[in-house]
């Protein structure tokens, strides 16, 4: 297997106090950020609609998630102004292009899971 198709990337810092990579990676690459962004990459959705899509995730960790997406720039918050109010979420442009990149990597992950399954067993299998 050969890397020639992989993009060059620049020669960076790997110090965890100056690694861009890290201080993204950091806020992006937990499961539950992926999930919501999955979720969110088919529409907007209430809080409540995350919830039923992300069935295991908990309020207060669905609520920090979307927190620190939004922070970073990836999701946007949508309050309108109605009795009570009605708040959305969305993948902002960023959030799209980053989750056009994580498609790519759970494609491969489902194209490949039959081989990482049976690596697993075998692995498992030496004790």
């Amino acid at each position: 297997m050969t890397l020639d198709a992989a993009p060059e990337l620049p020669r960076i810092s790997l110090d965890p106090a100056n690694c861009p990579v890290r201080q993204v990676l950091d806020g992006i690459g937990d499961k539950w950020s992926i999930l919501v962004m999955a979720a969110l990459s088919v529409g907007s959705r209430r809080f409540s609609e995350l919830r039923r899509d992300i069935p295991d995730v908990s309020q207060k960790m669905l609520t920090h998630t979307l927190r620190k997406l939004e922070r970073d720039g990836l999701v946007e918050r949508i309050v309108t102004p109605t009795a009570p109010p009605r708040v959305d979420y969305r993948l902002r442009p960023l959030g799209e292009s980053l989750f056009l990149r994580l498609s790519g990597l759970a494609a491969w992950v489902i194209e490949n899971r039959a081989e990482i399954d049976t690596a697993r067993s075998s692995f498992d299998g030496q004790d």
